[in-house]
Formats: C-alpha cells, structure tokens, sequence
C-alpha cells in the first residue's frame, strides 16, 4: 500500500483561466459577492485570488456541507470570519430551510438599493456552488453533480424581488502550495479523481486524523478495505477501488463529523 502522497496534485484547466478574466470583465456589474465554500476546508477551500478581486464589495461566505464539518468547529470559524467583518453562514446544501438563510442574508444586502442588484456566486469546484443557487431559486435551474468541473460557462439567474444572481465555473488556484492542501481538497470533492491517487489521499487523511486524534475509531485504509470485502482471489487486497469506496464514504458521512482545518491552525499546516 502507497505510504506518501507522492504525485503531486494540481488542476487549473483552461475553463478555469477563461472565467477568471470572465468575472473580473463582470465586477463592474456586482453589487454582492457570495462566496461558497465547504465548511471542512475554510482556508484552503476559498481561492485567495478571487478574495483579493472582491475586495470592497458586499460580500457572503456560504459555508456548505456543515452536516459533514464538526460543528464546533464550524462555529469557531464563523466567529473568525466575524472578526474580519466577514459574515459567514454555515448551511446544508440539501435543506431548504438551512438556504432559506442565505436568501435571506442575500436580498437583505440588496435592501435600499435602487433597481435590481446583481450577486455574484464564487467558489472552488464543487463547493456546492449550484446547489446553493437551486436552493435560493426552489428549482433545479444550475447544473449540479458530485464532482469538480461540472460548470463551465457564467449563467444569470432571478432571485424575487430584485436579485440577479451569477453562477460561475469553480476556480481553483493555479497551484496548490502544500500537501496537506492537496489531499484537503482532492477527498473533500475539490479535484476530478483522475488528477489524484485515491489510495494515497485516504493514507494522507488517516495519517493526519491518527495525529490529531490518536483514539479515533475511523479506520484505516487496509481495515477498511477488509471489512468492505476489497479482497481479491489469493488473499490480496484491492486497494485502489477499496480508496475510491473510503472517500466516498468520508463525504457521505460514514466516518462521523470532520473538519479538516481549525482556527487555531498555522495557515500552512494541516
């Protein structure tokens, strides 16, 4: 079984280049940023790039997946974000109830402006940016599927009474500096799994999780492997197709709550 996280993972495909130049083309028309991120990776998840672009603008930061991040956590993070004159909300992509709060935070910010006011929803690929849309609208109007990549093109949506919202691609940036990053973003759903080794993503994540929390009882790639049945004939385990079962299972929630970065964290440590 691999023990490191040798290939180096990277992914900034050209769609991602075209949007970047894309958004910045469209700033002039954006009243209000919202940006989405998935709550397990608040740092490594948003793109330093597109803050740096939004600067100055009414902004948003979703939170998505905090069914799967740990909710204390999750509130230390809101709380920083707070500091920072950032409003944050934590939400479940698959309530409506939970993205009732960002329509209401989104149209609140629209409020005594004259006309229609244009948002602008960003994000790393599959943040859950379109789920979030769908939500807000009540209809399947943005594309969505479990993997990166799935938006290519800028699409403007109605949201009642007066909001004009913008789907973009997922922009990554153009290199991720750390391993840890890497792995952060390849299992949480950031990356297409052809551009990662599943196998040394799931050794990298439980080698972390071991350090953080020794007494943990999420196993170990092998353990896992066994009791999924990835034996093949002769005793030998399968351990390639037992990873892509591990990291489906972590983001289903088979493995209980994680949040892979904390507040207290240095910003390049895991």
């Amino acid at each position: 079984m691999t023990a490191e996280l040798e290939r180096v993972v990277q992914w900034y495909p050209g769609h991602m280049v075209r949007a970047m130049r894309k958004i910045g083309e469209y700033l002039k028309l954006i009243d209000i940023v919202i940006e989405v991120a998935d709550a397990r990776v608040p740092r490594s998840g948003r793109n330093p790039a597109l803050d740096a672009m939004m600067a100055g603008r009414a902004r948003i930061l979703v939170l998505t997946r905090e069914d799967l991040a740990h909710p204390h956590a999750t509130k230390a993070w809101i709380e920083a974000f707070a500091a920072k004159d950032l409003e944050a909300l934590s939400v479940d992509g698959r309530s409506q109830r939970s993205i009732a709060r960002v329509a209401t935070a989104t149209v609140g910010r629209a409020k005594g402006r004259s006309g229609i006011s244009r948002a602008l929803v960003v994000g790393v690929p599959n943040s859950g940016k379109s789920s979030i849309i769908n939500g807000l609208l009540r209809r399947g109007a943005a594309k969505t599927e479990n993997r990166a990549g799935v938006t290519r093109q800028l699409q403007w949506f109605r949201l009642p009474p007066n909001v004009e919202i913008m789907d973009t691609p997922g922009i990554l940036v153009p290199k991720i500096a750390t391993k840890d990053a890497q792995w952060m973003l390849a299992i949480s759903g950031a990356l297409p799994r052809d551009r990662y080794d599943p196998e040394q993503v799931a050794v990298a994540f439980h080698r972390w999780l071991m350090r953080r929390r020794p007494r943990s009882r999420v196993p170990d790639l092998e353990a896992f492997a066994a009791s999924r049945g990835f034996v093949r004939r002769g005793g030998k385990i399968d351990y390639h197709n037992a990873a892509q079962s591990y990291v489906s299972a972590l983001n289903e929630g088979t493995f209980g709550r994680i949040t892979f970065e904390t507040v207290d964290d240095d910003a390049q440590a895991a």
